[in-house]
């Protein structure tokens, strides 16, 4: 329902889910952080397809910006998610404040 909203009135938006959020899951997932994620990283791709999510992939470019941000956060997915909307001169849609740093653009999520 809220998919065919969204089309209604933004008709050409696309959902961008970077690499790097694939990553984190399965990590926390492997490390019993998050041992609910069975289904989501076992059907990862399938549920991106159905949901009409595009994926951002990871290239050199972001590694070496996530490597190089001007910011304190030492989270590598977090830096990772930075680098890539930055590059990409994409909005991040989080509740995290850590997203404010003033180099992209955020787009509060409620919790």
């Amino acid at each position: 329902m809220q998919d065919k909203l969204l089309t209604r009135f933004y008709p050409n938006y696309q959902i961008l889910v970077s690499s790097a959020s694939a990553w984190e899951i399965a990590t926390k997932y492997r490390i019993g952080k998050l041992p609910e994620a069975k289904l989501l990283v076992d059907n990862y791709r399938d549920i991106l397809y159905q949901a009409k999510f595009k994926e951002l992939t990871i290239t050199t470019a972001h590694a070496l910006r996530a490597g190089n941000l001007p910011i304190l956060h030492r989270d590598p997915f977090y830096r990772m998610l930075m680098a890539q909307a930055e590059l990409e001169n994409i909005a991040i849609i989080t509740y995290d404040n850590a997203f404010h740093t003033g180099l992209i653009q955020v787009i509060p999520s409620p919790r």
